[in-house]
């Protein structure tokens, strides 16, 4: 008889997915269709709900095989954020197969000798700043092989890879003064200036970003492996060719940030960036446009599966949509926020904005989806707006840490072989200290008045 504890487990993620999908169809026969009034805003161009307007419609229960047809409409409805993955997937498949970035590895692990343990902090803060100025999530999927080199070759878990480039890019998005697709979306509906309050929001980002980095090196500190060694070769070096390959891809990340920031790009923009990027990569190393456009089709073969993921993700929304239960789980998270104590009921916003991620895990939609609601409220209650916008960034940014319908967090764990009950024991105890960070950050911007 074998005296081995259980093992809690968790379904394969498509198999976890779909039956999010089903279950979606479910709730769409217990609870009761309703839906607010939506008009155009002028700040956002979104169409966003108006306030006060939520009533019941007519039932409109989803059934087992429409909840199956939503899955290729969520990948269709997904296909901006799919393109960006295949198009990113394929430009890093061509920077891979140039040999930079290995070189690069052996580089920075030779440099760091036996300082192994700084490899965390200077592969997260790098992680950290795309989720700041980016909200950087689906770009981090075709990086996760590279990191992996650089892991084993440290020493470190398959685990420590997820935790310092996804772990710290939520980190970033969720407590950024500037994220364009949270904080910014955010405070243009709250009517506030673009990123007011950041002197405030960046220390609490400080204090985050010290938090996770810190567990995370101390995770891996505990959980050391054998590290791969590294062969003597005589291509080993960063030569001319990898600089300017390196200055290539800085350079258009460098352009995507002042796209987002200044232009107004969304994905497809990014998309097209990468492709770029790709392409003159390919070019300057020799590959010529067929052996480019090879490692371009490897590139998308391995990013399918993750398309995959994000698609199923997003056919769930589709089902709550379906079923016109969408509106109804916002309402009924938010009405009993009323009448509260400022400090509950801002502490009630992020555990509403939190559940609400779940079904919604689009940050931007949500805000959309929310924002509308909640400032109504917020003034109602004599709430400060910019306490609103805290409570959605902690609520439903950090949320992306955990949440099984983040389609991007299970494509990174999968490509990185890290199983979601494993990534789970990690980063529960860290989000639930993160979410109390959040907390006393929303405590003293009541008590000192933000706005």
């Amino acid at each position: 008889m074998s005296d081995s504890k259980p093992r809690f487990s968790v379904p394969h993620p498509l198999v976890l997915l779909g039956g999010c999908v089903i279950l979606a169809a479910a709730a769409s026969y217990v609870l009761p269709a309703g839906e607010f009034d939506r008009a155009a805003d002028e700040a956002t161009g979104d169409s966003v709900v108006v306030a006060g307007t939520y009533h019941a419609v007519e039932r409109t229960p989803v059934n087992l095989f429409d909840a199956m047809v939503a899955l290729p409409r969520g990948m269709a409805e997904a296909a901006d954020v799919i393109f960006l993955v295949f198009l990113i997937g394929g430009a890093f498949t061509v920077v891979d197969e140039t040999g930079a970035l290995r070189r690069g590895v052996t580089s920075l692990v030779r440099t760091l000798g036996g300082r192994d343990l700084l490899v965390i902090p200077i592969v997260s803060i790098f992680f950290a700043t795309g989720g700041v100025v980016e909200n950087m999530q689906e770009e981090i999927i075709p990086l996760i092989p590279v990191l992996l080199i650089l892991t084993r070759r440290v020493g470190f878990t398959p685990l420590v890879a997820v935790a310092m480039s996804a772990g710290a890019a939520f980190v970033g998005s969720a407590f950024s003064p500037i994220n364009p697709f949270q904080v910014q979306i955010a405070q243009k509906l709250a009517e506030l200036p673009l990123g007011s309050a950041w002197p405030f929001r960046g220390i609490f980002l400080i204090l985050a970003l010290a938090l996770w980095i810190g567990m995370t090196m101390r995770y891996a500190s505990r959980e050391r492996l054998e590290p791969e060694l590294i062969e003597d070769s005589g291509d080993v070096g960063i030569d001319a060719k990898d600089w300017v390959i390196f200055g290539l891809v800085a350079a258009t990340f460098t352009v995507l940030v002042v796209g987002l920031l200044r232009w107004g790009w969304l994905f497809n923009q990014l998309s097209a960036a990468f492709f770029i990027m790709g392409v003159a990569v390919g070019l300057r190393a020799g590959m010529g446009l067929t052996g480019t456009a090879e490692a371009y089709v490897r590139g998308f073969r391995s990013m399918a599966y993750a398309a995959l993921l994000i698609g199923f993700a997003r056919a769930i929304f589709v089902v709550l949509e379906d079923g016109h239960i969408v509106d109804t789980i916002v309402h009924a998270m938010f009405t009993p926020l009323e009448g509260l104590p400022l400090i509950v009921s801002s502490l009630g916003m992020v555990a509403a904005q939190a559940a609400i991620h779940v079904p919604v895990p689009s940050v931007s939609g949500q805000a959309v989806l929310t924002m509308p609601v909640l400032i109504p409220l917020s003034d109602l209650l004599g709430l400060s707006r910019q306490v609103v916008v805290l409570a959605y960034q902690y609520g439903a940014g950090l949320c992306d840490i955990i949440t099984p319908t983040n389609g991007a967090l299970l494509a990174m764990l999968a490509a990185a072989g890290v199983r979601y009950e494993d990534w789970i024991k990690f980063a529960v105890p860290l989000y639930l200290a993160l979410v109390a960070l959040g907390a006393v950050s929303i405590a003293i911007a009541i008590a000192i008045g933000l706005a």
